[in-house]
């Protein structure tokens, strides 16, 4: 006979074993459903997943129209450009023109001025807030900026790179930090007066996908994506525009160009009327799995998942093209796909962003100029905008025109590229000329030439600081 106060220890230890138990199993469900890559969480358990890094108190919202309506206008004449022995003096009544233009990185700054307005907003917005500190950006808070895996630091001086240090984890690292590295010398390269027309700066970037994967929250860094309080940051287009190392995607430029050859023998009426949509769930679990319940079982929807151990549902990004609407969805971070998307005539569909990028202030989700569509973080309003686009396909095709006007025509090529580098590096010269005028050793002794750099054996570029290799 089992006695009450036994009775009471069992009872007691099958509810706490049950506790344990069904704990263990809630835990096991949230690794699972943030973890899987593949389409087999209820959506029940998606809405149980934390949001983590996608916690977005506000998104971000671009008032930047206005810097295209000037578009549309008859460009007003720019100041002429100051002629040099090397650059002859181009007519004062110059303005840019695709298929001429778009592949020159050695436009002037005037040039740049009156081809891409509002294309330097984020680089104003820096030098705004480091010159409301006292002082600017001195030589002591660059080096009191943390050093992690995934920065270079460099120096450009009478037109030259030189790299003074650079810290990869691995060879995924290795190739960022050296794609970045190219596209400056690229830019520097197309320049005939450089050696006298651009400043001598030096300068830390990260090519990590947050500014909390470096610690570099209230340091002076370049990065590739910042939210909105991240005000100490700048930002510089990300390494794709040089190139990935995969043959099927390859330099950005070359994407551009597969795209709109496949584009030229399609109508936008004659594309699939479909959402299309690709990508790894567990980059932003609660994020990305919202769009594929909201999406499932609709007749718009090719939206799936994509698992890049067996390469299912793979999509090259010109099939991507085939469809009048493109679905965008942020990973951990901003999503580097972005470009490749903006590089169809197809309607890019985004939630809110919590992520800026270089371009992103040229994004207009209402009004003529409108070249995507915003929907919310949850997606509870995609089927009511996907609906009313299917019954309007004339505003549809023009939103998907306006995309290709004002990313693929303009503000996404290389001139575009070429001008904004030039842009950040006059903007950072302006608040940080103290740390060259405080340094007085020459770049030659302080760091070494990218051409020189790029000859170095692969593990040795891993960890590089001058003057100990």
């Amino acid at each position: 006979m089992i006695r009450p106060r036994s009775n009471w220890y069992f009872l007691r230890w099958v509810l706490f074993a049950g506790a344990g138990g069904a704990c263990g199993v809630f835990i096991y469900l949230m690794w699972f459903g943030m973890n899987s890559d593949h389409d087999n969480v209820p959506a029940l358990l998606t809405q149980l997943i934390p949001a983590g890094h996608c916690t977005c108190q506000s998104s971000t919202t671009f008032q930047c129209a206005d810097c295209l309506s000037c578009l549309v206008l008859p460009s007003p004449s720019p100041p002429p450009p100051q002629p040099s022995a090397l650059e002859p003096e181009r007519p004062s009544t110059w303005s840019f023109l695709y298929e001429r233009d778009d592949q020159d990185r050695g436009l002037s700054q005037s040039q740049c001025q009156a081809s891409f307005p509002g294309l330097f907003q984020d680089v104003r917005r820096g030098v705004e807030y480091w010159k409301s500190r006292e002082g600017g950006i001195s030589i002591d808070d660059m080096n009191a900026t943390p050093f992690e895996d995934g920065m270079a630091r460099a120096i450009i001086s009478n037109g030259e790179l030189y790299v003074v240090a650079t810290k990869a984890k691995g060879e995924d690292h290795r190739r960022k930090i050296l794609a970045t590295l190219g596209s400056i010398y690229r830019v520097l390269s197309a320049s005939s007066t450089r050696r006298w027309s651009l400043p001598t700066i030096e300068f830390i970037f990260s090519i990590e996908d947050r500014v909390d994967d470096i610690d570099a929250f209230g340091h002076p860094v370049w990065v590739l994506s910042r939210k909105v309080s991240e005000e100490s940051v700048f930002l510089m287009p990300d390494f794709g525009y040089w190139a990935w190392a995969k043959s099927n995607i390859g330099p950005y430029g070359q994407v551009v160009e597969r795209i709109t050859n496949a584009e030229s023998r399609v109508k936008f009426t004659d594309k699939e009327p479909k959402l299309v949509w690709r990508g790894k769930l567990s980059f932003a679990p609660k994020l990305r799995r919202a769009l594929l319940d909201v999406a499932r079982g609709k007749p718009w929807s090719d939206v799936k998942e994509l698992d890049w151990t067996k390469k299912a549902n793979f999509l090259t990004m010109e099939d991507h093209c085939q469809y009048m609407f493109i679905g965008h969805v942020e990973g951990r971070a901003y999503s580097a796909s972005l470009k490749y998307r903006q590089a169809c005539r197809s309607v890019v569909v985004a939630h809110k962003l919590q992520y800026i990028q270089h371009h992103h202030y040229l994004l207009v989700s209402s009004g003529p100029n409108q070249n995507y569509v915003e929907v919310e973080r949850d997606f509870s309003d995609l089927p009511k905008q996907i609906d009313d686009l299917l019954k309007n396909v004339e505003k549809a095709e023009r939103i998907a025109e306006n995309s290709v006007k004002t990313f693929r025509e303009r503000y996404l090529t290389q001139a575009a590229e070429a001008c904004y580098w030039r842009a950040l590096w006059d903007g950072w010269a302006e608040v940080s000329s103290n740390v060259t005028r405080n340094v007085k050793r020459p770049a030659v002794e302080r760091g070494l030439r990218y051409e020189s750099f790029v000859l170095l054996e692969s593990h040795d570029m891993l960890k590089f600081s001058f003057g100990s290799e």
